[in-house]
């Protein structure tokens, strides 16, 4: 359950996510690394490309910082402390409570992803430049996927999570196994 506790801290050496996005006109494609604290390009300048190409659409500039960026950080520190008292106690019941509360915590990270996704892509600014319709007329989304890969006009958009993600849900999972482990062994003792 240390080892559980611990990987998490990997979102403050590795990004989360990283979004893609790829087109004729760039021959190597934009693209920016989310990290569990700020932005960062993924080749120099993206971000500001990114920034000036969403313009002429109306979509709002990708700000320094957003409030999650002072929320996420003190998560992962919380429940990594909560995680070592828990291994710290021994009790394997605990454990799971980790797991489910990791979960949560993750599903509530992504659901607020999606928001800021759904947020940047069709709060646009009617005073834009260039504006696109969708066949029924309705004004075009820009929306980025959550997971996975979309063609959004002559771009395709990628979003995958990083190095950082892997290490949270390597830490969730490694819980779950502790708690398994815990419990086969519970059972054990109790028999003899």
């Amino acid at each position: 359950m240390i080892i559980a506790a611990l990987l998490p801290l990997g979102l403050f050496l590795f990004p989360l996510w990283n979004i893609t996005l790829e087109a004729p006109q760039y021959p190597i494609p934009l693209g920016m690394n989310i990290h569990i604290n700020d932005f960062s390009d993924a080749n120099p300048h993206d971000i500001k490309n990114i920034n000036l190409m969403n313009h002429y659409v109306g979509m709002k500039y990708i700000p320094e910082a957003i409030p999650e960026f002072k929320i996420f950080p003190a998560g992962i520190i919380i429940t990594t402390i909560i995680g070592l008292i828990i291994a710290f106690k021994g009790n394997y019941k605990w454990f799971l409570f980790w797991f489910i509360l990791m979960i949560v915590l993750s599903s509530a990270g992504l659901y607020d992803f999606y928001l800021w996704e759904r947020d940047y892509g069709f709060d646009l600014d009617p005073k834009a430049i260039m504006k696109f319709t969708n066949p029924d007329g309705t004004v075009m989304g820009f929306q980025p996927p959550l997971f996975g890969s979309k063609v959004i006009l002559n771009f395709k958009a990628h979003s995958y999570p990083r190095l950082g993600a892997y290490f949270l849900g390597l830490g969730i999972a490694t819980s779950l196994i502790a708690y398994l482990v815990g419990k086969k062994n519970h059972k054990k003792v109790n028999v003899m």
